[in-house]
Parts: C-alpha cells; structure tokens; sequence
C-alpha cells in the first residue's frame, strides 16, 4: 500500500501540511469568536487562506525574501484594517487573533522554503498559547511580581552573565571566571529549585517538608529558623527531628554539587553522604513522630530569603575564589594537615564556598583522598556549629535534644575517615 507521500507530489504534502495547520489556528479563533459574541478577524476559512497566501508567495519568490515581507505587511495591512474597526465597537481590544494570522502567514511561507519543523512548532506553541490564554492571565495573580524579578535574575545569572565570561585560568592561583561563576549559578540553581518548591507548597505539608526543602536551601538557615520557632512553640522532638532532617538532606545537596565538579571525588563521598543523609533523614523523621504533647497544626517554617541576589551571588563568588585561594596556600605551606584545619574552621559557618574551593583542588592541587577527608571535616565541623546555634536559639528542652542529634551526626560524619586515612 502506498505512503502518502506515494500519492500525492512534494508539493501537495506541503499545501495539505500548510492547510491543517491554519485550519487548527482558524478552528480555535472560531471558537472562541463564537463564545465571546463579539467582532472578530477571521476563523476556519479566513486562516487557512492567509496560510495558503504565505505559502504561495514563499514558492512564486523562490529564494528572494523581500516579496514574502511584502505579502506580509499586505496581510498585515488588512489585520490592521480589522483592528481599527475591533476598537471602534468595543472598548477592549486585543489583538491577539491579527497576531496569531500574522504568524500563519509566516508558517505558510515556511513550510514553502522546506522549514517544515520550525512552521510545526510556530503553529503548534501558537495553539498552546491561544487554548492556556485563562491559566496564563491567571498566573499574574498567583505570582508575585518580585517573584518575575527573581526568575529575571536567574536568567541574567546564567544566560547572561555566565556565557561572556573567560574560560582560561589567571594568575598564580589559576583562577578561572567561568568555572567560578559556574559554581556560583551550581549552587544558586539548587537553592533555587528547593525555594520555588517552598512557595509552591506554601500552606501545604508540615515541619518535616520545610526541614527537607530547606535542606536542599540551606541547612544552617534552616537550623536557625526552627530555633527560633522552638523559642515560641512547645515542640521538642517535631523542631528537633526536623533540624536533623536538614541537615541530612545537606550531604544530598552536596554529593549533586560535588558530583557535578569533581566525578572521580564522588567516587570516594557517594556512599558515605548517602548513608549519612539516610541515617539522618530518617531518625529525624522517626523523632520527629515521637508525641509532644501539644496538639494543633504542624505548620511550614517561615518561607526563605529569595537566594538569587546579585549582591549574594557576587558576595559567594568572592568567597569561594578567597577559599580556593585559601585552600593553595594552606597546601602550599601547612600541607594537608593544614587544610584539614582550614575545613575545621570553615564548618562555622557557610560550608559551600569551602567545599566547592576543594573539589576544584581534588585531583589537581592534592590527592581526591585528601579533598574528600577535607570535607567530611568540613561538613561534621558544620553539624557542631549548627546543633551549638539550636542549642543557643532554641528553649533548653529543644536545644538540648537538636545539639545531642547534631553532635551524633558530626560523629558519624567522621567514622569514614577511619577507612581514608
């Protein structure tokens, strides 16, 4: 049995293509003509002429592109015709039907020059646009403006920044702005993703969603936010069991961070943070079950810091440069002792900038066994500091139990070392 493409000419397929797809185009401005009981341009026959008229001028032009811009400002013409009447019989006019016939037009004039998929796609993403036009409008309702701001900055991070920058190494500590900025937009992305997902299930789930989301966030952040909320609230075992469950789930933001830069120093932390943040999320949610007493809703922690700032994706950059820096020059002089000592410190506060700097030293500037020992100090160091601040932000009873799970953590954190050294 023969194809269609059997029965019919090249030609004929794309005259068939081009009248299917502004057909899809009409019957949808039809429909909705017909529902809103006003003036409108076109429907299931007047779009498929326009796609036919784009189609034939593209074919008579051959090569030549400026006598399918004049049939397109032709078209354009007559849409504008129709526009003005639109405004002088209603007071709202959109002009989304002559847009979608200009588009039409150009699909026709596509599918012409052989550009099949890209026509397909014009018109398809066109139909989405015009059917999702209540669930679109509606989004500026449910999203706030500074929320567009902080998606923009994400763009401007990553699409925009990001490509202009060097790829080579400067100066005697070979640094390099791209690999840099790129860990910068790394660990701004996952902050990012775990905050998006906290304002979606704003209202939704209790203390121990927060404590993973704001894991994946910050655990140290978090840490501090269910010891104030402990300050207030008669929940030892929930806010305790809850600040282990982030900081279990900080070993699995880790290992992705890690994994993305540095494959081979994932080799040697995968298991052990896999078993840390396991052992850790789920004693922290068992405790978390264990009864208080208090009855009523769990309720989320207080939602985040929008985390893309350009001050604080800047600040983290300096950071992390200052610890690469900081990393060689403990190498350089103290050895790895030395830089066991700097993870130490380091753990206080903000672990990210120093465990990045040391899996771009992993491999190059000192052995991946070193580097992983580094951050498996690093990260405990960090887990002493974090169940120090519950204990001093929390009420006794919460502080005590979040310092004795934290410390607990710090300690298995460290038994890996007893198979690296």
């Amino acid at each position: 049995m023969g194809s269609v493409e059997g029965m019919l000419t090249p030609d004929a397929v794309k005259i068939v293509l081009v009248l299917f797809l502004s057909f899809l185009v009409g019957l949808e401005r039809e429909e909705r003509k017909t529902a809103g009981g006003k003036y409108s341009f076109g429907g299931v026959r007047t779009f498929p002429l326009i796609g036919l008229v784009g189609y034939a001028t593209a074919y008579l032009s051959g090569n030549q592109v400026l006598p399918v811009v004049i049939g397109l400002a032709a078209v354009a013409g007559f849409l504008w015709i129709s526009y003005w009447h639109k405004l002088q019989t209603t007071a709202t006019a959109g002009v989304t039907t002559e847009i979608s016939a200009l588009a039409t037009y150009l699909a026709g004039a596509l599918v012409a020059r052989d550009a099949i998929w890209v026509a397909t796609a014009l018109s398809v993403s066109g139909l989405f646009l015009l059917e999702l036009k209540s669930a679109l409008e509606g989004l500026t309702k449910r999203i706030a403006s500074d929320e567009i701001l902080t998606f923009t900055t994400f763009l401007l991070l990553t699409a925009v920044i990001l490509p202009v920058l060097p790829r080579q190494e400067f100066g005697p500590f070979r640094i390099n702005p791209f690999q840099v900025w790129l860990i910068v937009v790394a660990v701004s992305s996952v902050s990012y993703g775990s905050y998006v997902i906290q304002q979606v299930t704003r209202g939704r789930g209790g203390v121990v969603l927060s404590a993973v989301l704001g894991g994946a966030y910050s655990s140290t952040a978090t840490t501090l936010v269910l010891a104030r909320r402990a300050a207030r609230e008669a929940r030892p075992h929930l806010l305790s069991g809850g600040t282990l469950v982030a900081s279990g789930v900080m070993y699995l933001r880790l290992a992705v961070l890690v994994g993305l830069f540095n494959p081979g120093l994932l080799s040697i932390l995968g298991a052990p943070f896999l078993l840390l943040a396991t052992a850790a999320i789920a004693t922290g949610w068992i405790w978390s079950r264990v009864s208080d007493g208090t009855m009523g809703e769990e309720g989320q922690l207080v939602s985040p810091k929008n985390p893309l700032d350009l001050g604080a994706a800047s600040l983290f950059a300096l950071l992390f440069v200052a610890m690469l820096v900081a990393t060689q020059l403990a190498l350089a002089h103290l050895g790895h002792l030395g830089l066991y000592a700097l993870g130490a410190l380091m753990g206080i506060t903000d672990v990210d900038p120093f465990i990045m700097g040391v899996t771009q030293a992993g491999g190059r500037n000192t052995a991946l066994v070193s580097a992983a020992v580094a951050i498996l100090i690093a990260t405990a160091s960090n887990n002493v500091a974090k169940g120090l601040y519950a204990y001093t932000a929390s009420d006794r009873r919460t502080g005590r139990m979040s310092l004795v799970l934290l410390l607990a953590l710090a300690v298995a954190g460290l038994v890996p070392l007893a198979w690296l050294w």
